[in-house]
């Protein structure tokens, strides 16, 4: 959905995300404080503003969900974030109840919306999987089977955090420490109980021999699809997981192994510690893959310690290169999926994509590049499960903002928007818009610009000044405005009128134009 005012979301930012919320507990009016804080914090403000009702009780209220805040340094302004979600609920209703099908068919098999938990500690037992499934997840791809139980290392995680969220977090885990037959016990409770939701049996073997006679198991075990995991950039041992899925060789052998095994679909996990994904999905193409899941963890060292000099996670002092994902691998993650979508070689290949998707509008990028649904990890790591929440209604109203009847229509519509560099249009300068109103003349865009950008805004009594003859329109100032007071909306000229403005010099109050 299209959000008119930032102010929701800023005035949530500091929500703690409770467990069982006291806030929600003290509302005398039967609300959900915690369900509208996390909604918005989850960019699903319509979702929000819908489920608050149709009068506005908060502005009139006493506010005792505030009073009930954990937060130690004051409360979250719950009652500012509802009325301001109140402002905009009248544009809202017009959307209705139309109903809208979030379901699809990826190599054949159904998918009631499209998320699904990847494959990780998350999707590592019956009882997550099946809370999973209760609480509206379509499916699960479980954490990667194997004939061994790997030693893990303690502790295996890191994270680069912000205002108490990680955006980036590191792991150094391998694959299920359950015993072989327990995870394809696992595997026939699931289809036992929740028959229509898609089990994906992720699988690594050691030797063509073990990747065949693993796919059999799990097909037999009653697993949807096959996903062969080429990317673990974690494993202690020499030859498994990114070893192979960086040889377009191994991939293609590995992947007739496992197709020899099984009659279900089958998908090759890649890995985005490679130059190029194409030749690895067309080795697992010719190796008989029916689609693609992309991408794995990248390749990370992070938190150094600058007493000890160890990176984090420290294992007695030692740790080493781990797999890096969360909300900061997203734009790789998208690369990629693209990349995967517009090779002529394989066209319109299915794609399962992840990689840093938090909330149902990282899921629509992917949509859009052309990934058929995605899987997610790391915002269940640090959210919970609940997450599915947002996701699915945000998703739902989208759809019906755009008059869209199902999510299969988003899919592949940016692919052909995304081109060669050299391909772009550099005749014009589209100059960036400044609103006076929202300016408070913290000259953050000045100092970007002087000193990191082109040098063409100046402080003036009034706030920001702009020369013409210098902005280059990169929209540096845009990107740092704290307030929000720089948009990209400005006018786009010719390098024939810019030409003819190189005499005058403007102010942004006046929409930042000659």
């Amino acid at each position: 959905m299209i959000w008119n005012t930032t102010e929701p979301k800023e005035k949530a930012a500091p929500c703690l995300l409770c467990h069982e919320a006291p806030c929600t507990s003290a509302c005398p009016h039967g609300l959900d404080p915690a369900g509208i804080l996390r909604s918005v914090r989850f960019e699903n403000e319509a979702g929000a503003a819908m489920r608050l009702p149709g009068q506005d009780l908060c502005a009139r209220c006493a506010a005792p969900c505030q009073d009930a805040c954990l937060r130690p340094d004051g409360p979250v302004q719950i009652r500012r974030v509802c009325m301001a979600l109140h402002q905009e609920k009248g544009r809202l209703e017009e959307l209705g109840e139309k109903r809208v099908d979030l379901s699809s068919e990826f190599c054949g098999v159904k998918l009631e919306n499209p998320f699904l938990l990847s494959s990780s500690v998350v999707a590592s037992s019956y009882e997550k999987v099946a809370r999973a499934f209760d609480m509206g997840w379509a499916g699960a791809c479980l954490k990667t089977i194997c004939d061994f139980i790997p030693r893990e290392a303690s502790p295996r995680y890191s994270a680069l955090s912000d205002g108490g969220c990680f955006y980036g977090f590191k792991n150094i885990e391998q694959l299920s420490c359950a015993s072989l037959e327990e995870d394809l016990d696992i595997i026939r409770r699931l289809k036992r109980d929740y028959p229509t939701k898609v089990i994906i049996a992720s699988i690594m073997g050691r030797d063509e021999a073990e990747w065949t006679r693993l796919a059999r198991l799990v097909e037999e075990a009653g697993a949807d699809l096959v996903e062969c995991n080429f990317s673990c950039p974690n494993m202690e041992q020499d030859g498994l997981g990114v070893d192979v899925g960086q040889s377009p060789e191994a991939v293609e052998r590995y992947t007739a192994a496992a197709r020899r095994g099984c009659s279900v679909p089958l998908l090759a996990k890649l890995t985005p510690n490679v130059g190029d994904m194409r030749p690895m999905a067309l080795a697992a193409r010719r190796g008989g893959a029916d689609g693609l899941a992309a991408i794995n963890t990248v390749k990370s060292i992070m938190g150094m310690n600058l007493d000890t000099y160890a990176t984090s996670p420290s294992v007695r002092g030692l740790s080493g290169v781990g797999g890096y994902s969360g909300k900061a691998v997203k734009p790789i993650a998208l690369r990629f999926i693209w990349e995967l979508a517009s090779c002529p070689e394989w066209p319109v290949p299915p794609i399962s994509g992840m990689g840093g998707i938090e909330t149902w509008r990282d899921a629509v990028e992917f949509l859009l590049l052309g990934a058929d649904h995605v899987q997610i990890t790391t915002a269940v790591m640090q959210y919970g499960l609940r997450v599915i929440d947002d996701l699915l209604e945000g998703l739902t109203l989208y759809l019906r903002e755009k008059a869209l009847d199902r999510v299969t229509e988003l899919r592949g519509l940016g692919v052909e928007n995304v081109a060669a560099l050299e391909e772009l249009e550099r005749e014009s300068i589209l100059l960036p818009r400044f609103d006076r109103s929202r300016c408070v003349g913290c000259g953050r865009c000045v100092l970007s610009c002087r000193d990191g950008g082109h040098e063409a805004l100046a402080m003036g009594r009034g706030g920001p000044v702009m020369d013409p003859t210098a902005c280059v329109g990169c929209h540096l100032c845009v990107l740092v405005c704290p307030v929000h007071a720089v948009s990209g909306f400005g006018r786009r000229l010719s390098r024939e009128q810019l030409n003819r403005s190189r005499s005058s010099t403007v102010s942004p109050g006046k929409e930042g134009t000659p």
